[in-house]
């Protein structure tokens, strides 16, 4: 009983560092992402240091520069403690292997002890003829035998706790060397955020110089997504009139077609089933609206059983701005409908669902694409190019257009938004982790 407790003590052990080992590999490998994006966003702002002018795009840089190496730090401070928690359970599996080690010599070395006194062939042949009966002396030579296995058994099972006590040892000796690496890499990385912070103070000062500059670029900035916005919300409105306005015909031919078909019956003297028809009225939400045919109705269920797992406007990107409010560099204010995503100069930008085409619209130089998915609707903007027309079926990822590259910044962004309806949601929670 005594043995089947520690292997089964051994086997949670080797489950919970197998979890640990899990966990350890997932945020090394969040750790190397996030130094990657530091080493690109070093490059282009090494770059734009270079010109010595200082531009919004330096203060951008460095202001995604210190969001992420923030991150970076917290990714350290998470796998630092998941090594303490390692590095805790190592120790207690040591003192319980050694532990068990030693209780499990003890009982070999009493064995011995019992096996030296009776080696004896003599003593053997005593203990088995002085039995009562044959049966006791048949269960006393069996008993002798067991001596023999069992002492073997418990050789094998020293051997094995010795075995399994060196493993944990180097895994500690391990885990102790890794968390050592992981304090130096997390001091550098919290001096080298200093210093991208006190870049950051002098950026803003050099560019204060030029506030009024830098007012009006931003202003011209949110006009042009203030346009934006207006422009989406008056597409997604006349769809809902429209389909409104299709509904209520339908049920008023269909209303019409029920009472020709009773007034004939009427006339032939037999009755007629009256059928049920779908109302749409004044009264009706956007919802019921936009999911009045049984074909809208299908492709927003589709649309949202494929939440979480939508594929990204671009092949590859990362958001520069994400939803909800934010204060630009100028401190002021703002609402973001959807994300920014950086992406690489004149890439293709894509349909995250198949849908058709609800309107495409040039809005301050550049191009908006709205696609309607049954009640859902995801609109693509800052596209360079399209390749689509209003009205158009389009399949998923299938590329709509290609993303315009800002002159004065470098950048290749495009806009991404997504609407239940009229309400702007989050596109986290609609598209696949990238």
């Amino acid at each position: 009983m005594r043995i089947f407790k520690a292997v089964f003590f051994l086997v949670l052990v080797f489950a919970a560092f197998s979890v640990h080992a899990q966990t350890s590999a997932d945020l090394k490998r969040q750790r190397e992402a996030l130094t990657q994006q530091l080493e690109q966003l070093n490059r282009e702002y090494q770059e734009t240091a270079s010109n010595k002018k200082t531009t919004l795009k330096q203060l951008n840089l460095l202001k995604q520069q210190i969001n992420i190496r923030e991150q970076k730090i917290s990714n350290i401070n998470s796998e630092v403690r998941n090594l303490d928690n390692q590095i805790s359970e190592s120790n207690h599996s040591v003192r319980n292997l050694q532990s068990q080690l030693d209780q499990l010599k003890k009982e070999y070395a009493a064995m011995v002890l019992f096996t030296y006194r009776n080696q004896s062939a003599y003593n053997k042949l005593m203990f088995i003829f002085a039995s009562k009966d044959f049966n006791q002396a048949y269960k006393r030579l069996k008993y002798l035998q067991q001596i023999g296995t069992y002492r073997e058994r418990q050789a094998n099972y020293i051997q094995e706790t010795q075995t399994e006590l060196h493993v944990k040892i180097n895994e500690l000796d391990k885990n102790k060397k890794e968390k050592n690496n992981l304090l130096v890499d997390q001091e550098k990385e919290k001096k080298t955020l200093g210093d991208e912070k006190n870049a950051q103070v002098q950026v803003v000062a050099d560019l204060s110089k030029h506030e009024g500059l830098l007012k009006q670029q931003q202003q011209d900035i949110q006009k042009k997504i203030a346009k934006k916005n207006k422009e989406i919300a008056a597409t997604i409105r006349r769809e809902i009139e429209e389909a409104r306005r299709k509904a209520e015909e339908e049920a008023r031919a269909a209303a019409r077609a029920a009472a020709a078909a009773a007034a004939k019956a009427k006339a032939e003297n037999r009755e007629v089933a009256t059928p049920k028809v779908r109302t749409i009225n004044k009264n009706s939400s956007n919802s019921e609206v936009l999911n009045a045919t049984p074909e809208a109705a299908k492709l927003s269920s589709d649309f949202l059983d494929n939440r979480g797992s939508l594929p990204w406007p671009v092949a590859n990107g990362s958001v520069k701005q994400g939803f909800g409010i934010y204060y630009d560099e100028t401190r002021i204010k703002n609402e973001s409908l959807g994300w920014d995503i950086k992406t690489n100069a004149g890439a293709s930008v894509r349909a995250v669902f198949q849908g058709e085409v609800s309107n495409v619209k040039d809005v301050s130089g550049t191009y908006l694409v709205v696609i309607k998915h049954g009640e859902y609707f995801t609109a693509y903007s800052n596209l360079k190019s399209v390749t689509v027309r209003a009205g158009q079926k389009v399949t998923t990822k299938q590329v709509i257009g290609t993303v315009a590259t800002d002159s004065s910044t470098g950048d290749a962004i495009v806009s991404f938004s997504l609407y239940k309806g009229t309400n702007p949601v989050n596109p986290k929670i609609w598209l696949a982790p990238n």
